[in-house]
């Protein structure tokens, strides 16, 4: 143990976090499971719970091996990884796979091994990581909107126009986090004005055809628009489209102060994605305000240190790389328990690191090591020295 504590570099506070977190989450996992195991009728509480631990074993060795990696060795990574995840983006969209009930183009099968993997997580990731280094490298220049389009504007276009058609919610998400890194990081407010004006027009027009022609847009176009009108209007909404949300805001109901007790929850076996989506709920009404609010408090004293790290980095890229990858972490969050609170509309979006799932929680942990690989101060100072991103053996060693 002590060999293993001497391993582990970074800030120690986000390593303490992170452990407690997915600690706790074997609780409300292990009660939600029953509604996979009594209602769903597959595989047993113990069962999920065994494999909820191997996940979250395997992200910590992920972290593990991640935050090892000099910090500026991402750069270099981020061009590799791009095309990759761009091809796996646009092989996503021709496979409909069917997860816990819900049918969508979202993930592909990781082959011998057979777990599902949702491609726009990772892609998230590494689109943070490819902003980060394009700022870092025009930080001290003056650029035109001209000279941005292709190696900036282009490659966020793409990850989330090949999001987009089965996943709104996330692609809304990646798009708002991309937008913000480049406020951040210094991209001219002149420039982010016209994206931004020109991003409103193409969600008002968006929101026109949805409401107006929704058969001319993808088949999950009906969900859509489905769960804007439950949010805006939910006592006119139908039953079925509104059924989740009530029974959720009837767990955080019954929760009360301090809750019914570890494992108690009633509306664990009637609410669906119980043990991901709106975990939230059920944590709330095993735990009360006080568990949700404790909960809360954890994650931004997450973020809290995000901002820490990023403000003690020496290098510009590794500012904005932990930045990049952190906050959405945090962020996904505050959206999960708005949604079930419903202070925003239903989204899909686990709950990071305790929400039962797959690679969510592995793509959740390569984050959380790239934030550790830039808190770690002897990389920095590794990393501190500017490197000329045109030589190849530079690229070929993540020197970029």
């Amino acid at each position: 143990m002590k060999a293993l504590m001497k391993n582990i570099k970074g800030d120690r506070a986000i390593w303490g976090i992170v452990a407690l977190l997915a600690v706790f989450s074997f609780l409300p996992v292990y009660s939600a499971s029953t509604n996979l195991v009594y209602v769903k009728d597959t595989g047993t509480a113990l069962g999920h719970l065994v494999k909820h631990g191997v996940l979250l074993f395997l992200g910590f060795m992920i972290i593990f091996a991640v935050h090892r990696i000099p910090a500026h060795y991402f750069k270099g990574l981020s061009l590799i990884g791009f095309p990759i995840v761009l091809g796996l983006l646009a092989y996503t969209l021709t496979v409909e796979t069917n997860i816990g009930g819900v049918s969508a183009n979202r993930w592909i099968t990781i082959p011998i091994v057979g777990i599902p993997f949702q491609t726009s997580t990772l892609a998230s990731v590494v689109l943070m990581i490819w902003i980060a280094r394009y700022l870092s490298k025009i930080r001290e220049k003056q650029i035109t909107f001209q000279e941005s389009i292709l190696p900036l504007w282009i490659p966020i276009a793409l990850v989330v126009g090949l999001i987009l058609p089965a996943n709104f919610s996330t692609a809304a998400i990646v798009g708002a986090m991309a937008f913000l890194l480049c406020f951040l990081g210094g991209y001219p407010l002149k420039y982010l004005i016209v994206i931004g004006g020109t991003g409103a027009v193409l969600v008002g027009m968006f929101m026109f055809v949805l409401f107006k022609a929704p058969e001319v847009l993808p088949d999950r176009a009906g969900t859509w628009k489905s769960r804007i009108e439950t949010f805006m209007n939910p006592e006119d909404a139908s039953a079925d489209a509104n059924r989740q949300v009530t029974y959720a805001k009837m767990a955080v109901a019954q929760g009360g102060l301090v809750g019914k007790g570890a494992g108690k929850s009633v509306m664990k076996n009637i609410l669906s994605q119980s043990t991901s989506d709106f975990i939230f709920a059920i944590i709330i009404e095993e735990y009360g305000l006080i568990g949700g609010v404790g909960l809360l408090f954890f994650y931004l004293l997450l973020l809290f240190r995000i901002v820490v790290v990023a403000n003690g980095a020496q290098s510009i890229f590794s500012k904005l790389l932990v930045i990049g990858v952190g906050i959405p972490i945090v962020f996904q969050a505050l959206i999960n328990m708005a949604v079930v609170v419903q202070l925003f509309p239903t989204t899909g979006q686990p709950l990071p690191l305790i929400s039962m799932g797959g690679t969510s929680i592995w793509m959740t942990c390569l984050a959380i090591g790239i934030v550790l690989s830039a808190s770690n101060k002897k990389t920095e100072e590794e990393s501190s020295t500017e490197i000329d991103d045109t030589n190849p053996l530079e690229i070929l060693s993540g020197q970029i």
